[in-house]
């Protein structure tokens, strides 16, 4: 099985519940902190085309980043280039947990999700 990574930031609490979810469940994983060691832009690509997910939905759109960046009007005319670019700039603008590894990917933490993906 490959490596699961898990992209964390410790001080969100749907982070903790997907490690303490994770934990429960004895699966391995590496724990990166999403904040001091956001994915790369290629990485983000690959877990991107792995997620079948609309690329928008990386977006930590409740985050001050996101905010700050007035993301909500300029997303819809930037290219993925440029969004992937943003992402990999500023790992508080990524949806958490972010758990990809395996040829899976999860963005945010629902149970069922989860269960699907890494039990």
């Amino acid at each position: 099985m490959a490596e699961i990574k898990a992209y964390l930031y410790n001080k969100c609490g749907t982070c903790r519940k997907a490690k303490k979810w994770l934990d429960e469940q004895g699966a391995g994983y590496t724990e990166i902190p999403i904040v001091e060691q956001p994915p790369t832009e290629d990485e983000l690509r690959t877990y991107w085309k792995q997620s079948g997910l609309d690329l928008k939905k990386f977006f930590n759109t409740s985050g001050q980043s996101y905010r700050d960046l007035d993301l909500k009007d300029k997303l819809k005319d930037m290219s993925e280039d440029e969004m992937l670019r943003l992402l990999a700039a500023d790992g508080k603008l990524i949806k958490r947990p972010l758990i990809a590894g395996d040829g899976r990917v999860t963005v945010g933490f629902k149970e069922e999700d989860m269960e699907k993906n890494w039990k």
